[in-house]
């Protein structure tokens, strides 16, 4: 038992003699790793229109259940994208959405300022979903390179 306790105090002196690492938070940020989970948002093709298909998956996998989607018949009669919600309040930022979808439409962003001062702002539809911030880059996928 004594050996273990000075190993504790010895780290614990360790630590104290360090300097602290301060971030001034609003004017400075810290990169986000490479595989880090945020917002999810729908991916569109170049035409603007979304990549989703409507099949479901993602609101099947969802373990809260926070993912709604509807389909309708688009032109020629192919399944289209009526409408996706997600809701943020619920969701878990699990990003088994994104491993499910069969045709790449949901990534997980890099956004992590989703506070709101009430429940509505944080239903996004398909318009907001679309809205991604930063739209130079695209979000990373999880799985892409990454074991």
């Amino acid at each position: 038992m004594s050996k273990a306790l000075l190993k504790g105090l010895a780290l614990t002196l360790k630590m104290f003699f360090r300097r602290p690492v301060t971030v001034q938070y609003p004017d400075e940020k810290q990169p986000v790793p490479e595989r880090f989970r945020g917002r999810p948002v729908l991916l569109d093709r170049e035409d603007g229109t979304p990549r989703c298909v409507a099949c479901g998956l993602c609101e099947k996998i969802c373990p809260s259940l926070c993912i709604t989607v509807s389909a309708e018949t688009g032109p020629g009669g192919v399944r289209a994208l009526a409408r996706y919600s997600l809701d943020l309040n619920r969701c878990a930022f699990c990003g088994l959405c994104v491993e499910a979808c069969p045709v790449e439409a949901i990534a997980m962003s890099a956004e992590y300022e989703l506070a709101a001062f009430g429940r509505e702002p944080l239903v996004y539809t398909t318009e907001r979903l679309l809205a991604a911030p930063g739209r130079g880059a695209e979000p990373a996928r999880m799985g892409e390179g990454n074991p």
